[in-house]
């Protein structure tokens, strides 16, 4: 079963996503916690030394043509379980 704790979705300027990513991997480099919110909603989340992570680049083809996305994915078990490592290059 999965429970979304939150969700955003929205079109931004892709100087605005890099200032957000940026404080994302501030936050992770000094072992910080994560914290977002969107109009009402929020949600921090403390991330462990080594989560798994996942990067994908999807392409959906539809009836009104194709569309491309990137996602990245941290991932660990709650109970304190670290995942293993990716190399980006």
């Amino acid at each position: 079963m999965e429970e979304i704790l939150f969700e955003s979705e929205r079109r931004l300027p892709r100087t605005e996503i890099a200032s957000l990513l940026r404080t994302v991997a501030d936050n992770l480099d000094a072992g910080e916690a994560i914290s977002l919110s969107a109009g009402e909603s929020s949600y921090s989340v403390e991330v462990p030394e080594n989560p798994e992570f996942e990067v994908k680049v999807e392409r959906e083809t539809g009836s009104s043509g194709s569309e491309l996305s990137i996602e990245f994915e941290m991932e660990w078990d709650e109970n304190g379980g670290d995942g293993g490592a990716l190399d980006i290059e």
